[in-house]
């Protein structure tokens, strides 16, 4: 299988130069193929928050190479890195993050607008991605009105809204009680496997690690 992502010797460390520098990855290497699902594990404090950061545009190393689909992401420009990120890649985090003010649907819409797509057909795609979650009959409502499952979903749906081809998510569903989490992530994985994403998800975890097509992990600033 071809590369979605590769990182290649990634270092990041915080208050450079100063003797209170923290080393947070130190020359992590890793490669996602295209269709695959990778578990990353690791402890917390060990930098997987960081790593997914880089992998997703979000940050810049300060040294190694991040390639998406073996193009290499390091010279581009802000802008067009923000162009990447907005049509390759799709993030999840832990907490759901949506909007309170607007309802479900209007959560996936807003992402879809952002990136030019026409007010009815981001309203078409969201009730369809919604549908696909199972929470479908709760469009309308606000995240306040919904469980803690279903504003995950809504979160899973919101990332998937431009139709990226890198999913990254950080501890999905760490938010969660044991029971629902097992069953979100049910719905992630589905949902994942049905579009042919790639995926490379944190999680402590192992029983959800041991789902995915393989494990890393991150220690000491390193993936192995």
């Amino acid at each position: 299988m071809s590369e979605m992502l590769a990182l290649q010797g990634v270092t990041k460390g915080y208050n450079r130069g100063k003797p209170s520098e923290v080393l947070v990855l130190r020359g992590a290497s890793l490669a996602v193929a295209k269709g695959e699902v990778v578990a990353l594990v690791a402890p917390s404090g060990a930098g997987k928050s960081t790593l997914l950061h880089i992998a997703g545009l979000l940050d810049t190393a300060d040294a190694g190479k991040v390639r998406l689909e073996g193009r290499e992401m390091g010279g581009l420009s802000d802008r067009a890195r923000t162009e990447a990120r907005r049509g390759e890649v799709g993030f999840i985090y832990q907490f759901h993050h949506l909007l309170p003010e607007f309802s479900a649907l209007e959560n996936v819409v807003i992402p879809q607008l952002a990136n030019g797509v026409p007010k009815a057909a981001a309203a078409r795609r969201a009730q369809e991605l919604l549908e696909k979650v199972g929470v479908g009959a709760r469009a309308g409502h606000r995240p306040a009105a919904l469980s803690g499952g279903e504003q995950q979903r809504v979160a899973f749906c919101r990332a998937l809204a431009n139709a990226p081809k890198l999913l990254l998510a950080d501890e999905p569903t760490g938010n969660l009680d044991p029971a629902t989490s097992d069953q979100v992530f049910g719905v992630l994985m589905d949902l994942v496997r049905s579009t042919g994403l790639s995926a490379l998800i944190a999680t402590h975890n192992l029983e959800l690690a041991a789902r995915m097509d393989r494990v890393v992990r991150l220690s000491a600033g390193q993936v192995t």
